[in-house]
């Protein structure tokens, strides 16, 4: 599946690491940003959700909710979570759902779970603004955050 910037972004409805749901639908009217990683707790993934805690102030005021999703348990995305001290919530996409639905999942036949990080820029209005992919883990916060002060005419 291949998603076009300008199109609308797939729905979702999934429960987060601490159980609350997190629904697309629900979150019209901010930009969301979507980011996928390959497994919870590896270097390179820390670094990344480090990256985007730190960027989470600016981010929220410019209107923007992170969101991280990977294939991991629910309980590693909670040790996850609080081993990073993240305040945003990460999905467990076990069933390669949402992965499957952003076209993130890889190997053979898509078996082996999110294949790069991904990161989705969803609009206001739940339409895909932008499109990373095979993202630089220690500098890719900083481009999602140029990128909305470039949409949102902040400076």
């Amino acid at each position: 599946m291949s998603l076009q910037v300008g199109h609308p972004a797939p729905p979702f409805d999934a429960r987060s690491d601490d159980g609350r749901r997190v629904n697309l639908v629900a979150l019209r009217g901010q930009w969301v940003v979507l980011y996928f990683y390959p497994k919870a707790s590896t270097p390179a993934c820390s670094m990344e959700a480090q990256r985007f805690e730190a960027a989470l102030p600016e981010l929220e005021q410019l209107g923007a909710t992170v969101i991280g999703v990977s294939t991991d348990t629910e309980a590693r995305q909670a040790s996850f979570r609080d081993r990073c001290n993240l305040s945003f919530p990460l999905v467990p996409d076990g069933n390669k759902r949402l992965a499957r639905d952003y076209g993130v999942v890889g190997g053979l036949r898509g078996l082996l779970g999110i294949a790069s990080r991904e990161t989705f820029l969803i609009d206001p209005q739940g339409r895909l603004a932008c499109h990373w992919r095979d993202v630089n883990p220690a500098t890719h916060a900083g481009e999602v955050l140029k990128e909305l002060e470039r949409r949102t005419g902040a400076c």
